[in-house]
């Protein structure tokens, strides 16, 4: 449980995937607003692009298909058309193969650290963390139902923190979000890699934006 965190070291409480250019232009000032933005974003966005990415690299561990892994990898990096949700993606995912390889010393994972090293992948966060649901035995369903939700509630502490609400408010956001959550796990189920798709068109304008801000709490 500890690696679903916000505070486990990859990274994630530095990032806010475009949302704080929402805040900072004032479409996200209360606690409702943040529970719409995230809705959004776990159905609209991670049920599209990460969430599949993670159930397909599930799957192609499970064959051990390091060639086919190596070439999702590729697509996942192509689909992050924002420079900066692009670099949170491949950092984080860099950060968590450092962070669990010297508690969890298993073999694929370290090569692909490996494949990491030798620049011939990114490293990118959903495709790490789905090898390590593997090698854990978790359910496919599991993993991404994990990953969903730790990477929707590192943004609602991110939010607490840039909006500012306080602590309370957040709870209550999450608790909304867990229906959305689970509604967004169960259509990824039934999706593939033709499903991809970056229609998000709001949330890559406002990541590509945030580069601009001028004053910043987060790196994306």
């Amino acid at each position: 449980m500890h690696i679903h965190d916000s505070a486990f070291p990859i990274g994630s409480y530095t990032h806010s995937f475009g949302m704080e250019t929402y805040i900072q232009s004032d479409e996200i000032r209360t606690k409702e607003d943040l529970f719409e933005f995230l809705k959004m974003y776990v159905l609209e966005n991670l049920a599209y692009t990460d969430g599949i990415f993670v159930k397909e690299a599930y799957e192609q561990m499970k064959a051990e298909g390091w060639d086919a892994l190596i070439r999702l990898e590729s697509i996942c990096d192509a689909s992050k058309n924002a420079v900066e949700t692009r670099d949170a993606s491949r950092m984080m995912g860099k950060q968590f193969l450092q962070a669990i390889l010297p508690v969890f010393p298993n073999e694929h994972l370290k090569k692909w650290k490996q494949f990491v090293d030798e620049k011939r992948i990114k490293g990118h966060f959903p495709i790490a963390y789905s090898l390590y649901t593997v090698e854990m035995e978790f359910d496919l369903f599991t993993a991404l139902l994990t990953f969903m939700y730790s990477s929707t509630v590192g943004l609602v502490h991110n939010a607490v923190r840039a909006i500012p609400l306080g602590q309370k408010a957040g709870i209550q956001v999450i608790h909304q979000l867990i229906p959305e959550i689970h509604k967004a796990t169960k259509l990824v189920m039934e999706r593939s890699l033709e499903d991809v798709s970056n229609h998000a068109v709001g949330l890559e304008l406002a990541s590509m934006q945030h580069k601009y801000l001028q004053s910043r709490l987060f790196i994306s």
